[in-house]
């Protein structure tokens, strides 16, 4: 391969890693060599944004960071996460200094960990290359004592994208929620925000051309962008220019709180992983953003197979308009997935579930989002020895799957273990231990065969009877990207 060729699979590589994964086909040039099957390549630099954690002085968040050990990487690289914002040595703007790390990444394998208290903790911005960046988690994780949202939050820090949809917000007057906007470049980001209720489009220009400064974060109370109260909301987060971090923190009253990842991308058929086996309430809220109506067939993957859930067979989705359903305790004390899948023509769809476990003043809410199917890899940190459920469905075909668990941050052997997910079920697995463990660990899930596998994991801490969790849906961790190999001379296409 001559130097030509080499530069432009390397442009090739590390156009995709900006976004961490994508898959590209080049169509063969005209010459005597021909196109071969595409190969997997680790990512060679990603970023990652962790939004502000909490408004309450009662906040205490803690960092966990890892990166899985990937074939193919080099012996070189970094990885760090700080503040997005950075001030001048006398606290104002200006010629800028490093901010402090919030915790130091260590080698692929290893969990590393660090923490934040208070109101005054910032959003942050990470950044990883070499053999820190394939894989590359960061996760979230915030203990509220009391107060507004009280209970546990967690969420997965995110690359920076232009496009989000949140079904499952809300302006009600027990709920106060915030859209948290996260710009990690040099240039200010022009972001529109659209709200959807259940008679459709909430009219309103508050939401348009906000402006998000460089290197900043802003926290927009949705109740801010219209006077009505929306039990249930969908928020549409779209990018006129740059790009931006974002995900929505939603806090209740009465039932605790957590955040509330974004959906997968609009799609006809649509998978919500890891309802726990003890919930008291679930609620689901839909949104088709095309013109036309959505009637989605509604089944719950059990332990033993699909399950259509009594008196909620299909659900109408009106064009523009949030649908929201009840289905109450619909697991009846086993573990399930929710899985939608068009009753006859296909319409895009976004979805997520509300989540109550506990019962009276002893309740606590999370948030379960439509999302993608592991790929290659999907990885899970701050995991402990009994806090952590780990849930896995397999909606149209049998599905083997590898789990390994990593060394402790403080210590410990891994441990691999493989499960076989018969089709159409949702198991909550037990979880290999890390011999020796101290402290916190990651769990990596790596399909080996068979259809398609969905994953979330579930963290719980209970306190002062509160059952507090929060639940975290585990797409592909975008790791390698998928890269054509050739035998020809591509430096006929620069002659082009």
């Amino acid at each position: 391969m001559n130097r030509t060729t080499l530069s432009l699979l390397a442009g090739v590589v590390a156009l995709a890693a900006v976004t961490g994964f994508a898959e590209m086909n080049t169509p063969a040039a005209a010459g005597s060599g021909t196109a071969k099957a595409a190969a997997r390549l680790p990512v060679e630099r990603t970023s990652l944004l962790c939004p502000a954690p909490s408004t309450s002085d009662l906040a205490d968040t803690s960092y966990t960071s890892f990166t899985p050990v990937t074939t193919g990487t080099g012996s070189s690289g970094k990885a760090e996460l700080q503040s997005v914002t950075e001030e001048s040595g006398d606290g104002t703007s200006g010629k800028k200094k490093p901010a402090k790390p919030v915790l130091e990444p260590k080698d692929p394998g290893t969990p590393a960990t660090g923490d934040s208290s208070g109101a005054d903790s910032p959003a942050l911005l990470g950044t990883a290359e070499g053999k820190y960046a394939p894989g590359w988690t960061v996760q979230e994780t915030t203990e509220v004592a009391a107060g507004n949202g009280r209970g546990l939050q967690g969420v997965n820090c995110t690359a920076p994208d232009t496009e989000f949809w949140f079904p499952g917000a809300s302006t009600s007057a027990d709920r106060t929620d915030y859209v948290n906007l996260t710009n990690p470049d040099d240039s200010a980001a022009v972001v529109d925000i659209g709200l959807y209720g259940k008679d459709g489009d909430l009219k309103s220009t508050v939401g348009e051309g906000i402006t998000v400064e460089p290197h900043a974060s802003e926290p927009i109370l949705l109740s801010t962008l219209t006077d009505d109260q929306e039990a249930d909301l969908t928020v549409h987060v779209t990018v006129r220019s740059g790009r931006v971090g974002a995900s929505v923190q939603a806090l209740d009253a009465k039932l605790g709180g957590d955040w509330l990842a974004a959906s997968t991308d609009p799609a006809g058929s649509l998978v919500m992983p890891g309802i726990p086996k003890d919930a008291t309430s679930v609620r689901l809220i839909a949104f088709t953003p095309g013109d036309s109506d959505a009637d989605l067939k509604v089944r719950l993957s059990s332990p033993t197979g699909m399950i259509t859930p009594a008196g909620h067979e299909t659900v109408h989705v009106k064009s523009g308009m949030t649908t929201a359903v009840d289905l109450g305790d619909v697991t009846r004390g086993d573990p399930g997935s929710l899985i939608l899948t068009p009753t006859d023509q296909s319409v895009p769809v976004v979805a997520a579930l509300k989540v109550v476990r506990g019962k009276g003043s002893k309740q606590e809410t999370a948030f379960i989002s439509a999302t993608s199917p592991v790929d290659t890899r999907a990885t899970s940190v701050d995991n402990s020895a009994k806090g952590t459920t780990l849930s896995l469905v397999a909606p149209t075909r049998t599905a083997t799957v590898k789990v390994t668990a990593s060394a402790g941050s403080g210590g410990g052997t891994p441990v691999s273990k493989t499960y076989t997910i018969k089709a159409g079920t949702t198991e909550d697995v037990e979880l290999p231990v890390p011999g020796g463990l101290k402290g916190t660990y990651a769990l990596t899930i790596e399909p080996q065969s068979g259809g398609p596998v969905y994953a979330a994991r579930t963290l719980s801490a209970t306190e002062e009877g509160v059952p507090g969790f929060t639940i975290q849906t585990l797409p592909d961790d975008r790791g390698t990207v998928s890269v054509p190999q050739t035998d020809e001379d591509l430096s006929v296409l620069q002659k082009k």
